[in-house]
């Protein structure tokens, strides 16, 4: 009987030769010559949804390997320090960043979500630290987007540069807020210098809805509308038709880069105040968007120099206290 023999790459892809050729396992162990249940194993552990692949059985191959390795490198104290830290609610990327910075310890932060879902698995208590608790990880797929690309969509990578120094008024970035168990939402834009900001009701994230609220919200401000920049939300699949109406250059973010578009974030997380997470978005109506809008239009931001957005869009001083300053500051 042949020995029990470790496939390499090179190996794997004569083995597909051999299998493309029409010969079975037993006829490929024979020309390999390995132990026929080599071949039978490498096809079952190794096998994906489209079959056995060398390219991908060799992947397969090396995650196993460096699971074992990453599993036998921490000892018991590592793994008490890496728990303490976990503890005290720091993210998976806190505690491997923190313990490299200290010198104490390299970890990935991959390998303390495997820990803490597998200590989840055995009852226990280590993912309630975790600040979102999902019942299944969501994976970013190394920043490539999953759900498909937008039809003739450009990437912010060909955007002017003139819109990155916020030097002129009239570029934006526009989002969707949704409300909780997705029943209603809002289609937000923030206008890049002024932080001025515009919201409107959707009741679902349709593409016909959420281009109508969008040319709807800019119309008004054409001539301060030179270029949008989304994220890849299907709910923007008709940006050619915003574009066409507004004459405006439409732009994309890449795929789970939201600081790209970190001012319509921001603009949203303080919309957040009026419309809570929690809150179903379904029956609100437009006043009261247009009301929680004014407010944000209308509040100092210091990034202004304390001046409101409502003033550096417009290009007008409006008085915010009702004393005068002299009265204002005796008092």
């Amino acid at each position: 009987m042949k020995n029990y023999k470790q496939l390499t790459s090179g190996l794997r892809y004569q083995i597909y030769g051999l299998k493309q050729a029409g010969l079975n396992q037993t006829e490929i162990a024979e020309k390999m010559g390995v132990n026929k249940g080599t071949i039978s194993r490498e096809f079952r552990r190794n096998k994906g949804k489209r079959g056995w692949r060398p390219g991908q059985a060799q992947s397969m191959r090396d995650e196993r390997r460096q699971s074992c390795l990453n599993g036998r490198q921490f000892s018991s104290g590592d793994w008490q320090e890496v728990e303490r830290l976990t503890r005290l609610d720091l993210s998976p990327e806190q505690v491997s960043e923190r313990l490299e910075f200290e010198g104490v310890l390299q970890i990935s932060h991959e390998i303390i979500y495997q820990r803490i879902y597998a200590d989840k698995r055995n009852g226990g208590d280590l993912h309630l630290h975790l600040r979102s608790q999902k019942p299944h990880r969501k994976r970013y797929a190394s920043g490539q987007e999953r759900r498909g690309t937008l039809k003739n969509r450009v990437s912010i990578d060909e955007r002017p540069d003139v819109v990155a120094e916020k030097s002129r008024i009239g570029d934006w970035e526009g989002d969707t807020v949704i409300g909780k168990n997705h029943k209603g939402g809002l289609v937000t834009l923030a206008e890049r210098k002024s932080r001025f900001v515009l919201a409107g009701h959707i009741r679902s994230k349709h593409a016909e809805g959420v281009t109508a609220v969008i040319t709807g919200l800019l119309a008004p401000y054409q001539d301060r509308c030179h270029t949008i920049t989304f994220d890849n939300g299907k709910e923007f699949a008709e940006h050619e038709k915003v574009a066409e109406a507004l004459k405006a250059d439409i732009y994309f973010a890449h795929p789970y880069h939201s600081w790209e578009r970190g001012l319509n974030e921001n603009s949203n997380g303080l919309l957040r105040q009026y419309f809570p997470k929690g809150m179903e978005l379904t029956d609100i109506t437009e006043a009261q968007v247009l009301a929680a809008v004014e407010k944000l239009n209308h509040r100092p931001r210091k990034v202004l120099g304390f001046r409101t957005p409502h003033e550096v869009f417009f290009g007008v001083e409006i008085r915010y206290t009702k004393q005068p300053a002299a009265v204002a500051l005796r008092a």
